[in-house]
């Protein structure tokens, strides 16, 4: 009464194999007859029984657009009338001071989610058609 034991079933005997018929005789589990049967066999790894394997036939070297696509951070027109007042002109340098977009090599695209309210000036920045008409109805303009 008030030990600690573990549940039944949990501590079991470890099986040694191949050392007569009580334990796991015979064949040990491991079948019949092969190589994988014997001690020390088995294939290396990627071997798939003499076909090319697949490292091999896929191509290593070639030409890859990866390193040239541009990623851009996204950054809301709500985002834009909350952090900025009338009249301030919104570059990426302003962007990042207000800690609205982090990183060292980065481009930015204003998309329209939200309201704008205020009169603002967009200067060097990628816009969308839908948030040029928000921007310029609400009286700011785009460089």
């Amino acid at each position: 009464m008030g030990q600690i034991h573990a549940p039944y079933g949990a501590n079991t005997k470890k099986t040694i194999v191949g050392r007569g018929a009580s334990s796991k005789g015979r064949t040990c589990g491991r079948g019949h007859d092969g190589q994988n049967q014997r001690s020390g066999g088995g294939v290396r790894l990627g071997f798939e029984g003499g076909q090319m394997p697949l490292y091999r036939r896929v191509a290593r070297r070639g030409f890859s657009n990866a390193k040239f696509t541009q990623e851009y951070q996204i950054v809301s027109l709500d985002v834009l009338s909350a952090n900025f007042e009338d009249g301030d002109v919104i570059t990426l340098d302003v962007l990042k001071d207000a800690g609205l977009v982090k990183g060292f090599n980065v481009q930015v695209k204003i998309l329209s989610n939200g309201e704008l309210s205020k009169k603002v000036i967009i200067d060097g920045l990628k816009v969308s058609a839908s948030a040029i008409e928000k921007i310029t109805a609400a009286g700011g303009e785009i460089r």
